[in-house]
């Protein structure tokens, strides 16, 4: 359920598409998607916008509600600039029967411009406006880092306390995993939403709490020791849900409602614990039906109930209530804010630009505060500049819509010459591709780079191939092609983000890859020499397979000449083999293990946020504690 390896909670994978129209976004502020609906049935002009916007700031500011930040005298035309060239990041979106986002730059404490782009429901025909209701995925991390120190702050649990304190479900391994890892993920636990997936789990499956925690307590091995690596869980942040309601006494949506949402008037805001309660408002989510192809939707939900890694449905009007927070300390004072904010180091020293649930980094020159989200068809980020008061909001319902990359473009627009660095990566790549690529190199140079690599920390595989002249990159089980930029670097064309590559020679000759993808560590992958299994070969590795930590078997099968891998709710794919022993498929590599007798005895299995998972190879189903193969 990651989308490719990047993205934070978990999503479908699907190819970007992209398409030039004409805006016909809805733009409101604190009135009632109903009141605009004469206004969003065609082409809304900025100019009538900003004509309309300070009668419904007038009538919206008795209620409380956030209202769109007026320019005075002669900045009028200033603002409706700056509104065009927002709108130009969204264009693409802004067309009859496409699911869009909804923006907001917040500028002082004030919405200074709010926008919806596209249809919050495709098939009753209901746009987008800044009151939509959004599942943030990954972004509701924040609002659980802020219960925990809250509950810090009072004295109900300590950051060193281990885990097994408040929740003893969770194994004792050979280190002690604390509160303070899991805010930082630095424990080492594996990703529960990859462990259920890979147990057959679908997003549009029921689950809950107690489904989560259960395999999480079945794991007996940690990817790292804590503290010694960086790695996104979601377990993480799960924990810290189940952490907060044992502290407390009261579930995480209800501490939140109480602590947070209510005290800052976040009146459309909250954590989802049940599939089944209607929300006014609220988005569908989507994703392409045919990505290849770019035709049509499909829905993309979850019935999935847990909290703490996501699950926090809210608007961009709301968001602001939140964002303004972290200036004026309403909720938890600002020592806790600052500590908030306080970026981890793991146990070599090294520093990390991860903090409680957000990321604290520079975009060209300038501090930003921010965390983006991915789950089901949602897309989300909020991006702050603290030193420029200015924050944009980009929650979307369409799962290729990239709002990470949109809300940084238009951070662009609203601060443009403020910038101390120069010319954004982004604008750079966009200039780029509407350039001619660099020379071609010839077939010789392309060869040499073309193979297969192998990221020795991760797992990740990368498989280059030359093409009519050209190279193209697999990864995460799409194909893209790589443009040249200069020398061995290379643009991977239409990826989820925008990403580079680049070809390097190591120690002693050998040749490495280096994978970029914006805003996230680089996978530094290793050329490995890619063998050819014979067909008996092969036929040791058919068999079935059994993982006590999942309870669940998973099948192995030779198929037309080719290893196959099946299991319940995964599709069928051929092994594809990488050294000796060793294949991979899409986001798998599974290693295979011999006995004394050189028989195969087993797998185990990484899988981006999950390493060495073990499986055993049973003798029959009924060996397999019971559980048939699939």
């Amino acid at each position: 359920m990651p989308e490719m390896s990047f993205t934070p909670r978990g999503a479908a994978r699907a190819v970007p598409r992209r398409a030039a129209a004409r805006v016909t976004a809805s733009c409101v502020t604190a009135s009632r998607v109903a009141d605009w609906q004469s206004l969003t049935s065609g082409a809304v002009r900025t100019a009538a916008v900003l004509f309309v916007l300070p009668l419904l700031a007038s009538l919206a500011a008795p209620l409380g509600r956030p209202v769109i930040a007026q320019p005075a005298g002669g900045a009028a035309d200033d603002s409706a600039a700056l509104a065009a060239r927002t709108d130009q990041v969204f264009a693409d979106l802004a067309k009859p029967g496409s699911p869009g986002c909804a923006v907001a730059v917040y500028r002082g404490g004030r919405i200074a411009y709010a926008r919806g782009y596209g249809l919050a429901n495709l098939e009753l025909n209901v746009p987008i406006t800044p009151r939509t209701v959004f599942d943030i995925g990954s972004t509701s991390k924040q609002f659980t880092s802020m219960s925990i120190l809250l509950l810090a702050q009072e004295g109900r649990l300590s950051l060193g306390d281990p885990v097994q304190k408040f929740v003893p479900e969770v194994p004792n391994y050979s280190r002690p995993v604390t509160i303070r890892h899991l805010l930082h993920h630095t424990s080492g636990m594996r990703d529960y939403i990859e462990l259920m997936s890979l147990a057959g789990a679908r997003e549009e499956d029921v689950t809950d709490a107690k489904d989560a925690l259960a395999v999480i307590s079945r794991q007996r091995v940690l990817n790292f020791e804590p503290g010694s690596e960086w790695l996104y869980s979601n377990t993480g942040y799960f924990l810290l849900s189940v952490i907060v309601e044992r502290a407390s006494g009261k579930p995480l949506p209800a501490f939140a409602r109480e602590r947070i949402f209510a005290p800052l008037g976040m009146r459309s805001t909250h954590f989802h614990d049940d599939h089944t309660m209607i929300v006014p408002g609220r988005a569908t989510g989507y994703a392409p039906r045919d990505p290849t192809k770019g035709t049509g939707f499909s829905i993309a939900m979850s019935d999935w109930e847990q909290t703490g890694d996501g699950a926090v449905m809210t608007t961009v009007e709301d968001l602001l209530r939140w964002d303004e927070n972290f200036y004026t300390g309403q909720v938890g004072g600002r020592p806790l804010l600052d500590s908030m904010q306080r970026t981890a180091t793991l146990n070599d020293g090294k520093p990390l630009t991860y903090a409680s649930g957000l990321f604290v980094d520079r975009y060209r020159g300038l501090r930003t505060v921010s965390h983006g989200g991915a789950w089901a068809g949602y897309r989300a980020e909020l991006l702050r500049f603290p030193e420029q008061h200015l924050s944009v909001a980009c929650l979307c319902n369409l799962a290729t819509a990239r709002p990470s990359q949109r809300a940084r473009r238009v951070a662009d627009v609203q601060l443009a010459g403020l910038f101390p660095e120069g010319q954004p990566k982004a604008v750079a790549a966009r200039q780029e591709s509407r350039q001619p690529p660099a020379p071609a190199l010839g077939a010789r140079d392309l060869a040499a780079l073309a193979g297969t690599y192998r990221d020795p920390v991760g797992g990740d595989v990368y498989r280059v191939a030359a093409r009519d002249g050209r190279l193209a990159i697999e990864m995460s089980g799409d194909t893209y092609p790589l443009v040249r930029t200069r020398g061995r670097e290379f643009r991977v064309d239409s990826a989820p983000y925008q990403t580079t590559v680049s070809f390097e020679s190591a120690q002693g000759g050998a040749r490495r890859l280096r994978v970029i993808p914006e805003g996230r560590p680089p996978s530094v992958a290793e050329a490995i020499a890619v063998v050819t299994p014979s067909a008996a070969k092969l036929a040791e590795y058919a068999g079935t397979y059994f993982s006590d930590e999942l309870q669940t078997t998973l099948a192995v099968a030779v198929d037309s000449g080719a290893l196959v891998l099946r299991g319940r709710n995964l599709p069928a794919e051929a092994l594809r083999p990488l050294r000796a022993d060793e294949f991979s498929v899409s986001y798998y590599t599974l290693h295979f293990e011999r006995g004394a007798d050189r028989r195969v005895r087993g797998f185990t299995l990484d899988l981006g946020r999950i390493r060495n998972l073990k499986f055993v190879r049973a003798r029959s189903p009924e060996a397999a504690n019971g559980v048939s193969p699939p």
